[in-house]
C-alpha cells in the first residue's frame, strides 16, 4: 500500500471514533476558553491514537499540543471546538476538530516514511478571542513549517476573503435623573450611543469596499424613568488589511467621540482579545489540497466561475503570516442556511456532516502527505527552518 492507502486507511478504522467526537462537541457547546469537556475529548481521542499530549499549554486550560513521530518536516492540523452564543455550534467548529483529529491519526501512519512530525494544536476561542494568536505569541507554532485546517461551509471554496479583524466594547458614561421630573439633570449615556450608530450610519456610504463594522447594545439602561447613565456596546471593525484597518479604526472611533461629545458623556473603547489580521494562503500547499479534495469527490466549480469569495475574519489568518497555511472552506448541504444560523447548527449534525468530517481528515492528510513528498515544495518550507 502506498501513503495516500496507509492514511485514508488509518482513518476509516478512527471513522466511528471521529463521528462520535463530533457528536459530543456539536452536543457540548462550551464559549471561547471555557471548552473543558471538548478540549479533553478532542485531546483523549488523540492520546488513544498514540498522540503524546500537552495540556494547558500557553497558561490555556483548554488548549493542548498533541504530537506523533520526530521527524524532520513538521505539520500541524489546527483543531477549533469553540461554540457561539445562543445559536451553539453555527460555525461547524465540531467538524473542524474532528476532521483535524483524523488528519492527525492518518498522516501519523506514514510518519516515520515520509519523515515527519505531526503535530495536532487544540486552539480555543476563535470566535473573538484568538486562541491561535495567543498559542502564536508563546512559540507553539515555532519550527512548524506548515498549518492547515478546513472550515464547514455551505459552499466549497478554495479560500476566503479572510479580512482583519478588531473586537471592541464602548463604553459611556454620563448621569442618571428621573426621565420625566427632570431629565435636564441627566447625562444620557443611551443617546450618546445614538449619536455613535447614526454616525457610523453615515459613515457607510463613504466605506472603502472591504470595510465593514458591525455591533450590539450589551447594556442600555436600567429602566424606561431613568436617564441611562451606563451603556456598553460590543462592535466588531474589519478592513482588506491590518493597515487599513488601523485607518477605518480611526473614523469609526471618532463617531463613537461624537456622541459623548455631543451629550456631555466620557467615553471608554476596550480592546477585545487578539486583533485578527488578514490572511495569506500557501498556493502550493493550496494546490495540493485541490487535488486531495478533487479525488474525495468535492468540486472547485465557483472558484474556477471566479465568483467573488465570501468575507471571513478567523485567527487562522495570523499564522498564515508566519507559517504556510491553508484555511479552505469544505461544502456541508445547509438548504439555503448561512454560518452563524440555527439552522447551519442543525446542518453540522447531519449524516452529510459526518461525511464531511472524514472527507476534511482525509484532504488534509493527503494534503500533508503530498506537500511531504513534493521535494521542491519540501526544501522551500525546510528552509524556513
Amino acid at each position: 500500500m502506498n501513503e495516500d492507502e496507509l492514511a485514508r486507511d488509518a482513518i476509516e478504522g478512527a471513522r466511528g471514533e471521529l463521528i462520535e467526537l463530533s457528536h459530543f462537541v456539536h452536543s457540548h457547546p462550551e464559549l471561547g476558553y471555557e471548552e473543558y469537556e471538548s478540549a479533553e475529548a478532542v485531546a483523549t481521542l488523540l492520546e488513544k491514537a498514540g498522540f503524546t499530549l500537552e495540556r494547558g499549554i500557553a497558561g490555556l486550560a483548554t488548549a493542548f499540543r498533541a504530537t506523533f513521530g520526530t521527524g524532520d518536516l513538521h505539520i500541524v492540523f489546527c483543531a477549533e471546538f469553540d461554540a457561539l452564543p445562543d445559536v451553539g455550534h453555527a460555525c461547524g467548529h465540531n467538524i473542524i476538530a474532528a476532521s483535524s483529529v483524523g488528519a492527525g491519526i492518518g498522516l501519523a501512519a506514514v510518519a516515520h516514511e515520509l519523515n515527519l512530525t505531526v503535530i495536532v494544536l487544540g486552539t480555543p476561542s476563535e470566535e473573538g478571542g484568538g486562541g491561535k494568536i495567543d498559542l502564536l505569541n508563546a512559540g507553539y507554532f515555532d519550527g512548524a513549517h506548515a498549518a492547515m485546517m478546513v472550515h464547514p461551509w455551505p459552499n466549497e471554496r478554495l479560500e476566503a476573503q479572510c479580512l482583519a479583524v478588531d473586537h471592541f466594547d464602548v463604553t459611556f458614561e454620563g448621569k442618571e435623573a428621573h426621565a420625566s421630573a427632570a431629565p435636564w439633570e441627566g447625562h444620557n449615556a443611551l443617546d450618546a450611543l445614538t449619536i455613535a450608530q447614526v454616525a457610523l450610519a453615515l459613515l457607510r456610504q463613504q466605506l472603502v469596499p472591504g470595510d465593514q463594522f458591525h455591533g450590539i447594545v450589551k447594556e442600555g439602561g436600567v429602566a424606561a424613568n431613568i436617564i441611562p447613565r451606563h451603556v456598553v456596546g460590543r462592535y466588531m471593525a474589519r478592513s482588506i488589511t491590518s493597515e487599513r484597518l488601523g485607518v477605518l479604526r480611526e473614523r469609526v472611533n471618532a463617531c463613537f467621540e461624537a456622541g459623548a461629545l455631543a451629550t456631555n458623556t466620557s467615553l471608554q473603547i476596550e480592546e477585545l482579545g487578539s486583533a485578527f489580521t488578514h490572511m495569506e494562503s500557501d498556493l502550493d500547499i493550496l494546490a495540493h489540497y485541490r487535488v486531495a479534495a478533487e479525488s474525495l469527490g468535492r468540486s472547485f466549480a465557483l472558484d474556477d466561475e471566479g465568483i467573488a469569495k465570501p468575507t471571513i475574519s478567523t485567527d487562522m489568518a495570523n499564522i498564515s503570516l508566519v507559517v504556510p497555511s491553508i484555511h479552505p472552506l469544505l461544502s456541508i448541504p445547509t438548504h439555503g442556511a448561512v454560518n452563524h444560523q440555527p439552522e447551519f447548527t442543525a446542518a453540522c449534525i447531519t449524516p452529510e456532516a459526518d461525511q464531511a468530517v472524514l472527507d476534511g481528515a482525509n484532504a488534509l492528510a493527503l494534503t500533508a502527505i503530498a506537500v511531504a513528498e513534493d521535494e521542491v515544495l519540501r526544501e522551500r518550507l525546510m528552509r524556513r527552518s
